[in-house]
């Protein structure tokens, strides 16, 4: 059983470094060209962790094309979150409505 547990986890982890490198710009690739990631992907156990610890840009400090400066995507600068308008919340705190209340009614 241990085995089969073992020869999943190297299937599995061959799948995903071939297919995330698949997915990766070409741009995005540090150290080797593309064609080269895709053989090394290939590569039993080596290769998936390889490409996670060397082939990937998306590691803080990369400069690649189209990363900001921290090594993220570059997004739109975005607005603080508006705040609502100050108000009463509820009746209670209404103060047209309280003196309404306190009016005598004829």
């Amino acid at each position: 059983m241990p085995r089969v547990i073992l020869v999943a986890l190297v299937v599995f982890a061959t799948i995903y470094a071939l297919v995330d490198c698949i997915q990766t710009d070409g741009r995005l690739m540090r150290i080797m060209p593309k064609p080269v990631w895709l053989l090394v992907c290939l590569v039993p156990v080596l290769g998936p962790l390889m490409w996670l610890a060397a082939g990937r840009s998306d590691a803080p400090g990369s400069r690649a094309f189209g990363l900001g400066p921290r090594g993220g995507p570059q997004r739109p600068p975005q607005r603080p979150p508006q705040r609502p308008a100050p108000g009463p919340r509820g009746p209670d705190d209404d103060p047209d409505f309280l003196r309404r209340l306190r009016k005598p009614k004829p």
